[in-house]
């Protein structure tokens, strides 16, 4: 008998072992999915251009928008390889869609914004291309309104040069509309910086800046800190799991052939990519507060409650980031200043010394002469380091994956995918945008065996198990004898339960826009506690899926 198309693709290219481990959910039947969130409540919101802005800032990969600052936005790839990089985004194209102000003033009142993948893709596209994915290189453009909304004002798409790379990118400019053809291949074009944002989340935001960076602490953690060791207390629950879970990736996602491959543009240099971007990766720089300044979308403030103040205000990640954030460094900071009641007990602890030039030197070998690694010399560089880290495991991680689902498991909204270039005038593809562009559009994004097989694994990754155990909890009462240790743990719990309840009345109020959004979806990564299964919300203390 013969099987069915997408059977034989997947028995072809996947052993039934490795299937039984992929696809098993809670004893759901295979392909059989849920309404993901982003259609639940209006099932056409999605397009629109306010929820493509909100969810830069509440989606999935809310790590990447940063302030602009130059325009024509600049490259920092290396013009003796690539030519001018330098983005063709002029006045024209950006002036109508800027509320009266022009472009400079538009920036210099900090409210045109950024994502820009142009420099991560564009050494590859055109290996990628030479496969049957088709992508471009996509900066986009936002303006921030007056009611706290982002407003993309202009989207460009990138490939290599025809004639070759020294002669800089070949680009092409598209801005909103919502008639005629026009209409149609903005769609596509948000369509095409979106398959952008999903490649580089899942290979950088996910597996690279979360799974794989905090390996490094968990090996050296068990290497050179006694059981007994309070470093060792304080981290042990943020480390639960993660080396069998990035073992199973290894095996089924991140493997030549496997489901990174299968389900994502970049396809077979999804990993080489990664690890390009892990060049420039900064340990300090996932501390919150030093991202978003770095990004540009905050400020230092010493008057504001975190230090920083946020100029894009209603921006849900980092608004529940911060509370997060602050509620783990108080916690560390007095757990920390039980046991080290001076810098020099820091530098005279052995097991601690240990550790820290093991995580550096064999852990992050390839980056351990940057200047930018904390000495491990003081308490409050002890206190630093311990946040980040739980923050990375925690809720840096939670943020990045449990919303997967809910936003990519409707391929259209998010497509992993896109299989054909944008329509050129003449073709066939481009009088249907005029009649059908719906049809166009299906026809250009994840083929179909690919996407159910890519909505099978953020189902699987979104998911909480039933034994989970979440930040501010412990799987024993007795992890430490130290009553001291104990209450301040307690204390950080109850501060986490007050953020649940201030996150609850801030979805509720309906005041700011981007918690809900045009799909009506309230944003909820950043809640701490969750049941089991696809619930969106929740902050389990460790990399566990």
């Amino acid at each position: 008998m013969k099987l069915p198309e997408w059977q034989k693709l997947l028995t072809d290219n996947f052993s039934i072992e490795m299937l039984r481990e992929v696809f098993r959910s809670d004893g759901e039947g295979l392909f059989k999915f849920p309404t993901p969130k982003v259609i639940q409540e209006n099932k056409t919101a999605w397009r629109s251009d306010e929820e493509f802005g909100r969810q830069m800032l509440a989606g999935t990969n809310p790590v990447t928008i940063s302030r602009l600052q130059d325009f024509p936005p600049k490259s920092k790839l290396d013009p003796k390889v690539y030519g001018d990089q330098t983005s063709k985004i002029n006045n024209e194209h950006i002036q109508k869609s800027l509320g009266g102000y022009s472009v400079e003033e538009a920036i210099k009142n900090e409210r045109l914004f950024i994502v820009d993948y142009h420099d991560t893709f564009m050494p590859y596209l055109r290996r990628i291309n030479a496969t049957n994915n088709k992508a471009y290189a996509s900066r986009t453009l936002l303006f921030l309104k007056t009611d706290g909304t982002l407003k993309p004002v202009a989207i460009e798409l990138s490939l290599p040069h025809p004639l070759g790379d020294k002669f800089g990118a070949d680009s092409k400019v598209y801005t909103p509309s919502e008639h005629g053809v026009d209409y149609g291949l903005w769609q596509l074009a948000k369509a095409y910086a979106t398959m952008n944002d999903a490649g580089f989340h899942q290979v950088v935001s996910h597996w690279l800046k979360t799974h794989a960076v905090i390996e490094p602490f968990v090996i050296a953690t068990n290497r050179q800190l006694s059981v007994l060791h309070p470093i060792y207390k304080l981290l042990r629950p943020h480390f639960h799991d993660t080396m069998a879970i990035n073992a199973l990736s290894r095996e089924i996602l991140l493997n030549a052939g496997g489901l990174f491959e299968k389900t994502l543009f970049p396809d077979k240099y999804s990993l080489e990519i990664s690890s390009m971007v892990y060049r420039d990766w900064d340990f300090t720089k996932n501390a919150l507060p030093t991202d978003l300044v770095e990004r540009g979308v905050a400020i230092e403030d010493s008057c504001s409650p975190h230090g920083v103040r946020l100029l894009i205000e209603d921006y849900p990640y980092a608004v529940d980031g911060l509370e997060v954030w602050s509620s783990i460094k108080t916690w560390v900071d007095e757990y920390c200043k039980l046991y080290y009641k001076s810098d020099d007990m820091v530098q005279k602890d052995v097991e601690l010394q240990a550790w820290w030039k093991e995580i550096r030197e064999k852990g992050h070998g390839d980056l351990k002469d940057m200047p930018w690694w904390p000495k491990m010399k003081t308490i409050q560089e002890l206190i630093d380091s311990c946040t980040i880290i739980i923050w990375i495991a925690s809720a840096l991680h939670a943020a990045i994956n449990f919303g997967q689902y809910s936003y990519g498991g409707y391929i259209p909204n998010h497509p992993p995918i896109t299989q054909r270039f944008m329509p050129t005038p003449g073709t066939d593809d481009y009088k249907e945008l005029e009649t059908n562009p719906d049809k166009v559009f299906l026809k250009t994004i994840t083929p179909p065996f690919r996407a159910l097989l890519g909505m099978s694994l953020v189902e699987i990754l979104s998911r909480h198990t039933s034994d989970e155990v979440y930040l501010g909890q412990r799987e024993s009462s007795e992890w430490t004898s130290d009553k001291e240790a104990r209450d301040a743990f307690a204390r950080f719990g109850r501060k986490l339960g007050d953020i649940e309840d201030r996150i609850v009345k801030m979805n509720i109020a309906g005041k700011l826009k981007n918690r809900i959004g045009p799909v009506m979806m309230p944003y909820t990564l950043l809640f701490p506690s969750s049941e089991p299964g696809l619930t969106g919300k929740g902050i389990p203390n460790s990399v566990t899926i």
